[in-house]
């Protein structure tokens, strides 16, 4: 036992020196930055930049709104569905939104998960869009992208939508 003793550091760094090491994820850095654009444009109302992020002005921007809230909607709404197409729901419709609104908007971001090969990368965050301050949504986004000659560029976008929760009447 006490040879055992003797040799175990010897064992535990031969152990550790042949594990595999987990190659770190790469950063991305490009991509990042593409995301950083999209958000600062929206604060900065800086319609150009946000829509220079695209490949085109016919990409895909389609939410899907969350169970509950949906439920609240149909109250007043019946017709309203989960994941409604509306053509006139573009991100050129959203650029003229924030560019021309005196409050400010911002959407943060957060737990960033990219997927990419170098030419084509899937894209995830948390997101809560926040209008004067008060959050109006949060959800997860994706964005499909692909790297041209003049960097990445957003294809497609697709989000989940939670609504918050209604602020409870006053006790009378």
């Amino acid at each position: 036992m006490n040879g055992l003793i003797r040799y175990l550091p010897l064992l535990l760094i031969a152990t550790f020196t042949s594990l595999p090491l987990k190659a770190s994820e790469p950063d991305h850095p490009e991509i990042r930055q593409v995301i950083e654009s999209f958000r600062t444009s929206i604060i900065e109302r800086d319609k150009p930049r946000f829509l220079g992020l695209f490949l085109q002005d016919n990409v895909n921007w389609q939410a899907s709104m969350e169970d509950e809230s949906l439920s609240r909607v149909k109250v007043k709404r019946p017709q309203a569905i989960k994941a409604r197409v509306n053509p006139q729901n573009t991100h050129l419709a959203f650029a003229d939104s924030f560019a021309k609104d005196e409050k400010r908007n911002e959407e943060t971001v957060s737990n960033i998960k990219i997927d990419s090969d170098g030419d084509a990368a899937s894209v995830g965050f948390d997101y809560v869009y926040l209008y004067d301050g008060r959050e109006i949504n949060r959800g997860r986004e994706y964005w499909l992208m692909v790297r041209t000659e003049a960097g990445w560029k957003i294809t497609s976008v697709a989000y989940s939508m939670i609504l918050p929760q209604p602020a409870a009447a006053p006790a009378k």
